[in-house]
């Protein structure tokens, strides 16, 4: 099949979540499969162009109502290729998103020009496969303003959604901007009266299928608690709305191959993982002590992320326990200061690193006993799947894709990969991890544990395939 990837992010270009690591793994896969798959990105000023080689293949204007921008397009790489939108007017702000007033304008133009890009090549995409709400507005121009165009007569479209929360909700003002007019009534009409455009819901409304990045968050957010004023719509057509889990790239995230961690190991020989646990204690300034539990985190720190459940529960297991904790991070100045915190309270136990590493991330992967993902909600979430992979067990809340990926531990049958608290509260926290303690203090029961969470598989190779099957659904439902 032809698939077209529409998206504001890709790694290793630009990124700021896991929706970039979709982009990097699943069209290599797919090309890898046998499928033409392409990818229509912007060219950010933040892009290292370094990083790959930029060849200008066609130029073109994309007018979108009364604003007429010019775009360069750069092609990188042949297989995927990737097509990078250079049009400084929109993308030269030094961040990939702002809450300038042409926001809007700035993906309304990558989606026009992702199909300019398509009728230059004469490529004719079976599937569009389009991300949040800065491509949300693709399926319905594709049924509407392309729809004549003989090389999207076939074209089906799904819709993925990696977070809800972020839904590009603009003023009803900048309707003239999407190029739609003559098709206004195809938006929501009480929406509009109330004063918006929500580009999100258009494209749950017109995709022919909505995917979201887990099983449990697929379900989640047909519910009112996560459904952020869309579960409605999303109910009102879940027999087309699937779950499917992000995959990991093995080739980066491996105990046995990562280049970033001194010591490699595997699940047969785990010698390596003391000795990477020894060194990120010592680089970090805190004492090493065998037997003594490393607990690690690496994330944003945003409320959603949960961080807040740790005060104060964290600081009376940090002094009732022993274990240390080491935590990479940037985000709100409160969670910020609550893990400085913690650092000047216990010196010898907490290090808190303020930013963001590559390497000590891995570190922390490879060199942690125990891994802390609170989440109030998580779509996916990547790093209870590294940690799995690298016998550093998770701790998690049970939601969305860490309800999918993270089974509890149950010490009487040997089952179960990790701990995951159900009530999103300070005690729930607390009983997660005294029970990961507890169970750490038995060597036997914890090379069992490691053993299950590093037996999984949640490769590309394996989520690739279900991304396979919903295009091929699409695309034969297209047919009929």
């Amino acid at each position: 099949m032809n698939v077209l990837f529409v998206a504001s992010e890709m790694a290793p270009f630009a990124k700021t979540g896991g929706l970039a690591d979709v982009l990097a793994a699943l069209p290599a896969y797919l090309h890898r499969a046998g499928h033409d798959a392409r990818v229509v990105l912007p060219l950010y000023d933040t892009v290292d162009t370094n990083k790959a080689t930029f060849q200008a293949i066609m130029d073109f204007e994309v007018a979108l109502g009364a604003h007429r921008y010019a775009c360069k397009i750069f092609r990188v790489g042949a297989a995927p290729p990737v097509y990078f939108v250079h049009c400084p007017a929109l993308y030269g702000r030094g961040r990939l998103y702002t809450s300038e007033p042409d926001e809007h304008r700035r993906f309304l133009a990558l989606s026009f020009a992702a199909l300019m890009i398509c009728q230059r090549l004469d490529f004719a995409p079976d599937i569009i496969h389009c991300h949040d709400w800065q491509a949300s507005l693709l399926p319905m121009i594709v049924k509407t303003l392309v729809a004549k165009d003989p090389r999207f007569a076939r074209t089906r479209s799904l819709l993925t959604i990696h977070n809800l929360m972020y839904q590009g909700s603009f003023p009803v003002e900048i309707g003239p901007d999407t190029n739609l007019g003559a098709v206004s009534h195809l938006f929501h009409q009480d929406l509009m009266k109330a004063g918006r455009v929500n580009f999100l819901l258009q494209g749950i409304l017109y995709a022919d299928g909505v995917s979201t990045v887990s099983p449990t968050y697929a379900r989640e957010i047909q519910g009112e608690k996560l459904g952020g004023g869309l579960d409605g719509f999303l109910r009102a057509r879940s027999a087309t709305v699937v779950g499917i889990l992000n995959g990991v790239d093995y080739d980066e995230w491996s105990p046995e191959t990562d280049k970033h961690i001194p010591h490699t190991y595997s699940a047969q020989n785990l010698a390596g993982k003391e000795r990477d646990k020894q060194h990120l204690l010592t680089s970090l300034g805190l004492p090493y002590v065998p037997g003594v539990p490393v607990l690690g985190i690496v994330s944003r720190l945003v409320s959603q992320k949960g961080f807040k459940l740790l005060d104060p529960v964290m600081f009376e297991l940090l002094r009732k326990h022993g274990f240390q904790l080491v935590v990479l991070g940037s985000g709100e100045p409160a969670l910020e200061a609550m893990f400085s915190q913690l650092q000047r309270q216990f010196p010898r136990q907490v290090c808190f690193y303020e930013g963001f590493k590559n390497d000590l991330a891995h570190m922390i992967e490879a060199g942690a006993d125990m891994f802390v993902m609170p989440s109030i909600y998580e779509p996916c979430g990547l790093n209870q799947l590294y940690s799995l992979r690298y016998g550093t067990v998770p701790i998690v809340h049970r939601t969305g894709g860490l309800a999918d990926t993270v089974k509890q531990w149950n010490p009487r049958t040997g089952n179960g990969t990790g701990f995951a608290f159900d009530h999103h509260d300070g005690a729930g926290l607390r009983w997660a991890i005294e029970a990961a303690l507890t169970a750490y203090r038995d060597p036997k029961q914890w090379n069992r544990l490691i053993q299950n969470g590093m037996a999984e598989d949640f490769s590309w190779n394996a989520q690739g395939k279900l991304y396979e099957l919903v295009y091929s659904k699409l695309a034969n439902a297209g047919r009929h």
